[in-house]
């Protein structure tokens, strides 16, 4: 498997475009991931992380954005789309892609813990009957700043709440 290097004219657009959905996941206390799917400089499908919110493991923010290409175009093959998203794509995602025949990947930061094109494993595409382009790390600082802010403030949060359950009321004169 071979990632591009190199942005192409549209690239950054779409990849702010993801961010912006990443936006709403965060909005909503989702993990902040967002994707775009792009035929033609042309959005048909827009989606953003939902797994909490729906109650659905699968409501990823890629499968999400090629489900709604996929209706706006009446055919789950997308070969001539390119699929944005701010994270390296998990295995899930990227069989998604395959199964969809998109054209291309392009993707921002790089996934320590489930990304499937090179961080964790390298997804089989040499296997595939279809093997997209993929393009990773456009944009990979400000997609890996948005997602590390959310986290950090997760762990805060958390840890306020923590302190605040550990602190009790200590006995008193009538109770002792």
């Amino acid at each position: 498997m071979r990632i591009e290097r190199g942005p192409r004219k549209d690239d950054e657009k779409q990849m702010r475009r993801a961010l912006a959905q990443a936006g709403r996941a965060r909005a909503r206390g989702e993990v902040p991931v967002g994707a775009v799917v792009v035929s033609g400089g042309r959005v048909l499908g827009r989606g953003y992380n939902r797994p909490v919110g729906r109650h659905d493991p699968t409501a990823h923010a890629e499968i999400l954005a090629i489900r709604k290409a996929g209706r706006a175009r009446g055919n789950y093959r997308l070969n001539d789309c390119d699929l944005y998203v701010t994270l390296e794509p998990c295995a899930m995602c990227l069989g998604a892609a395959v199964q969809a025949r998109l054209k291309r990947v392009v993707f921002g930061a790089f996934d320590p813990k489930s990304g499937a094109v090179c961080s964790i494993m390298r997804f089989p595409l040499a296997r595939m009957n279809h093997r997209p382009e993929i393009k990773g790390g456009l944009l990979a600082e400000e997609c890996g700043r948005v997602l590390k802010e959310f986290f950090v403030g997760r762990r805060l949060k958390q840890g306020s709440s923590r302190a605040a359950r550990r602190v009790r009321p200590g006995p008193t004169a009538r109770g002792s």
